[in-house]
């Protein structure tokens, strides 16, 4: 088992998280079957190469799960769907904060699972609450103390 640095790979992870956790709370045809493809996924990482700089995979021989810290916040943190609850998100999260100091991050209100995933692993809701750029939902906030 490997945590190292951004694999192309996990863009399909991304991708097929995206529409499995998201579409069903944000119900939009247009973004998750139009504009949000891996082609677009691909173009952004070449265009911005800078988002993948704080970008680390966990990878035993496959990318199975990724996570995004920024200034000890997490960004993002998803693994492939199949292999969910086989401590590989747990295996990034450690990672996060015993390597880079993440104590932080903001998840989907609505996202209930990724919550008890976060608090089962130290975090707690803060009771910060953000509205999700152009949508009608919200994010919440989760430290770990």
């Amino acid at each position: 088992m490997l945590i190292k640095a951004i694999s192309a790979a996990f863009r399909k992870s991304r991708f097929f998280n995206y529409r499995l956790n998201f579409y069903p709370i944000f119900l939009c045809d247009e973004f998750y079957f139009r504009e949000y493809t891996t082609d677009a996924l691909s173009k952004m990482y070449m265009e911005n190469p800078a988002v993948l700089k704080n970008t680390f995979v966990y990878d035993d021989g496959c990318v199975k799960g990724f996570i995004r810290i920024e200034s000890g916040e997490i960004q993002k943190l998803f693994v492939e769907p199949p292999l969910c609850s086989r401590g590989i998100g747990a295996c990034l999260l450690r990672f996060a904060v015993a390597e880079k100091g993440a104590n932080t991050l903001w998840a989907l209100e609505k996202n209930v699972r990724a919550i008890a995933f976060y608090e089962r692993h130290g975090f707690t809701k803060t009771g910060d609450r953000k509205p999700e750029d152009d949508t009608d939902e919200y994010l919440i906030r989760l430290e770990r103390k």
